[in-house]
């Protein structure tokens, strides 16, 4: 199959990436981050979660975060909301699209939100009803859908099943999310083919995770199968909480790389994501992740 002519990246390291720093990342440099990634020119960038401060508290202070970037005209500016109090605070922030989450996998849902998927999804009934009536974009997360740390293997079905119920709620997009980074591309294939045939691709995203090593070649496979919307984090920054040994979102660095050697456009700077992986990961006291992005630096220093 041929290959989309653009992408869509969904730039998620100031929520997705930042989320699990132990240490408080100070709010000015949240800001400076958002603001230095919609200056690069991604189309949307996942600025805050408005959770619970005792579950996240390095997102305690998305309001502030939120109220404090230089909006740029036509970015879109997401926040993850569990819950309608989480919606009513993304709202009155401004936020311009809304994400809410569950899992492909029942034994996950079950050990970390104490219910079904079917029940977990149920419970976002008011925020989807509440997105429509203000306007807001309503997206849907499918995590664990190539794998999941406590069942394992998990069926194209099962993704198929949560995809259905979260167009059924209205949502405009749809993120198949490897949040382990265990799938491959022939799973990515196979589970976002089924996905497609009763989803229209175009409201479909990629999300994948690099702990295997496996993010770029699943890349690839998605947009083989037709998906032209991939999530990536700047620098490599991230993972998942609930899986030992699960490394960062794909950086973002390399998936630009890779995506301009393939000719497809993504309106993005890549100069500009490079110099921002530097910076975000000498704050954060280590290096950032993006082989791409260290590549061009050491060049740069030769």
């Amino acid at each position: 199959m041929s290959l989309p002519s653009r992408v869509k990246i969904v730039e998620v390291a100031p929520r997705d990436g930042l989320q699990n720093e132990k240490a408080f990342v100070d709010t000015a440099i949240k800001i400076e981050l958002v603001d230095r990634l919609s200056a690069a020119g991604f189309p949307n960038v996942e600025a805050v979660s408005f959770v619970s401060p005792k579950w996240v508290p390095q997102m305690a202070d998305a309001s502030q975060v939120m109220a404090g970037i230089a909006r740029r005209p036509g970015t879109i500016y997401s926040a993850l909301t569990p819950n309608l109090k989480g919606f009513e605070a993304a709202r009155a922030a401004g936020v311009h699209e809304v994400v809410i989450f569950s899992a492909a996998s029942e034994a996950f849902a079950q050990k970390n939100i104490n219910c079904s998927i079917a029940e977990s999804i149920a419970r976002f009934e008011p925020v989807a009803q509440a997105a429509r009536e203000a306007g807001i974009r309503l997206r849907g997360s499918i995590s664990c859908a190539l794998g999941c740390p406590y069942q394992g293997e998990v069926p194209a079905a099962a993704v198929v099943d949560v995809a259905e119920r979260y167009l059924a709620l209205g949502c405009d997009e749809i993120d198949v999310a490897d949040t382990i980074g265990v799938g491959t591309p022939r799973q990515v294939q196979a589970v976002m083919g089924a996905v497609a045939q009763r989803i229209d691709p175009s409201r479909i995203a990629a999300h994948f995770h690099d702990t295997y090593g496996q993010a770029l070649a699943n890349i690839l496979a998605a947009l083989q199968a037709g998906i032209a919307i991939v999530h990536t984090s700047v620098a490599g920054l991230g993972g998942c909480p609930y899986a030992k040994g699960a490394t960062g979102n794909v950086a973002t660095e390399d998936v630009l790389y890779m995506l301009r050697g393939l000719d497809i456009e993504t309106g993005v700077d890549f100069d500009a994501v490079v110099e921002t992986g530097q910076w975000i990961a000498g704050h954060l006291g280590r290096p950032g992740s993006s082989r791409a992005g260290n590549a061009v630096v050491a060049k740069r220093a030769a």
